[in-house]
């Protein structure tokens, strides 16, 4: 994982190195319910590099999905540094996090998300109206996407209409409108069936290549993780990075 001093947490300069698109320094995070102390992980380290592809595997309830969290600041550490595009997220208000959420990270979960009330062109135009594109505009970009996923003849279907592949496809387009750095996944095809779920994944990797957006992957799957560049196994509160012959 190759953690690489970043100065005290006070600094004002981002504690990145070229290339990187979100590193973690030393990230904490406990849980606390009345006087119960619950420790996810302590003193975690990790640095994703521009075009990389990472899994995290794990047992259930390592925190696999936490660390997925406060990597794409939908939560806050208790202790250490996320920082996303060279940008500290604890230094950044709410609504900065957010826009920076928007335009820096795509997110795939194991259950689509999409809006049940629009069209897939309209769930795939939301984020790149949220950023203040013309709606013209936005609907060019969203239909590029969705037609380069194999949907272009989808585009006025709505999610109850579609297909579970289908809808984990139009999700990776959303994740994507936006030409992020990074997609973080959430086991993303974990709610697929297995010819369905290695259709999905491999048009994730093809995506990588072709627009160079880092992927990191939160499976269960290790036939799938061990496609990627690096594997790494969180266990007890710690990442190690698996050799090819464990993985």
């Amino acid at each position: 994982m190759g953690s690489r001093s970043s100065g005290s947490a006070g600094q004002q300069q981002p504690a990145v190195h070229d290339g990187e698109v979100i590193r973690a320094d030393g990230l904490a995070k406990t849980y606390a319910e009345g006087s119960l102390r619950t420790p996810v992980f302590d003193g975690l380290d990790l640095a994703v590099h521009a075009g990389e592809t990472v899994a995290i595997v794990g047992a259930s309830g390592a925190g696999k999905s936490t660390l997925l969290h406060l990597l794409g600041g939908l939560d806050t550490p208790t202790a250490g540094e996320v920082f996303v595009a060279g940008q500290r997220m604890s230094a950044l208000s709410d609504a900065e996090r957010g826009r920076l959420r928007n335009h820096a990270l795509g997110f795939v979960y194991q259950f689509h998300h999409l809006l049940p009330e629009f069209t897939a062109l309209e769930n795939v135009m939301l984020p790149v109206l949220l950023g203040g594109t013309a709606v013209a505009e936005a609907a060019n970009t969203a239909r590029a996407l969705l037609e380069s996923v194999g949907l272009g003849h989808r585009l006025e279907h709505k999610p109850g209409e579609l297909s579970g592949g289908e809808r984990q496809r139009a999700a990776v387009a959303r994740a994507l409108v936006n030409r992020p750095g990074c997609v973080l996944g959430d086991e993303p095809t974990g709610n697929l069936d297995e010819k369905t779920a290695a259709t999905v994944f491999d048009l994730m990797l093809e995506l990588n290549r072709a627009h160079r957006t880092s992927l990191v992957l939160v499976t269960h799957d290790r036939r799938l993780a061990r496609r990627l560049d690096r594997v790494l196994e969180l266990y007890e509160g710690r990442l190690r990075e698996l050799p090819a012959t464990e993985v």
